[in-house]
């Protein structure tokens, strides 16, 4: 029995996301991403002008003047929303924690998939993948893919993205577009990803606290690490500590930012203490102008 809470949180997520979907993010989303490839639709006349190596030989034999084959694009995606549910998306210090706003993003891409009659599926992960739903389409589908992102209780507490990618790699035949959403508190993920993305259009998406950033200045704080239950005793007054601490956040991102660049695997930074809507929308707009 699925608590009455988390039913209300997906209704007040799919009520949110639906004018969103509506709105902006419908056409941007058909635009942006491509489909399997081009299928065959009709015959008609030559006309001056078209490729001859389109021209449908057995029509224009048969016709007695050259008939050219006329091909559209086939549209039907394969979305896998892979959702990283480790402790520290628990973590959170404005209004909502990570895991929420990640469920939220899942849920407005998810929508936004199904209105262009696109299958979506789910993969969620810990240190191990703990929940798989197959591809399918429809609103009940998506909306039991936002129910099991809310509902799940994980079994693991740290992060595992090397394990969800091969896990894609052996569930997922055909190429797919892949929305990784996490904090990407991981190591050792690069080859993965890399391997991943030849066969596959990933999307990373990373959902970042300002405390995981910056410290503030709030004298003696004891902080636990929520994927190893290490907790240790800080003074965040020493501004030196905090100067280094913010030093080395900034340069891990970096470099993570960087090892995107390297392997072309776009990024969408989101952090919870702005709109995920902007940086959702600059997305949308930077992949149009890539396939004009």
């Amino acid at each position: 029995m699925i608590p009455k809470e988390i039913l209300k949180k997906v209704k007040r997520i799919e009520i949110q996301t639906r004018g969103l979907v509506n709105d902006v993010f419908s056409g941007e989303y058909h635009s942006v991403f491509k489909g399997r490839g081009m299928e065959f639709a009709e015959v008609r006349e030559y006309q001056l002008g078209d490729d001859i190596r389109t021209i449908d030989w057995n029509v224009t034999a048969r016709m007695g003047h050259p008939y050219v084959k006329i091909f559209e694009e086939e549209r039907e995606l394969t979305v896998m929303l892979v959702v990283d549910v480790s402790s520290s998306g628990e973590f959170g210090t404005v209004e909502q924690m990570k895991g929420e706003i990640a469920a939220e993003i899942c849920a407005l891409l998810a929508f936004s998939a199904i209105k262009n009659n696109d299958k979506v599926g789910l993969i969620v992960f810990s240190e191990d993948v703990e929940k798989y739903v197959a591809p399918k389409k429809g609103k009940s589908h998506v909306l039991r893919v936002v129910r099991e992102i809310l509902y799940h209780e994980p079994k693991g507490h740290q992060t595992n993205i090397t394990a969800a990618l091969e896990y894609l790699s052996r569930v997922t035949n055909r190429r797919a577009v892949v929305f990784l959403v996490s904090d990407f508190i991981s190591s050792g993920y690069e080859k993965a990803l890399q391997i991943a993305n030849k066969r596959h259009d990933i999307v990373a998406i990373t959902v970042t606290d300002p405390r995981e950033i910056e410290l503030p200045n709030v004298g003696f704080i004891e902080l636990e690490d929520a994927e190893t239950g290490e907790t240790f005793l800080v003074d965040t007054s020493d501004f030196d500590f905090r100067q280094e601490f913010s030093t080395k956040t900034s340069e891990s991102v970096a470099v993570r930012a960087k090892m995107f660049r390297s392997m072309n695997v776009d990024h969408i930074d989101i952090r919870t203490d702005h709109s995920y809507i902007d940086p959702l929308i600059r997305f949308f707009k930077m992949r149009a102008k890539r396939f004009r």
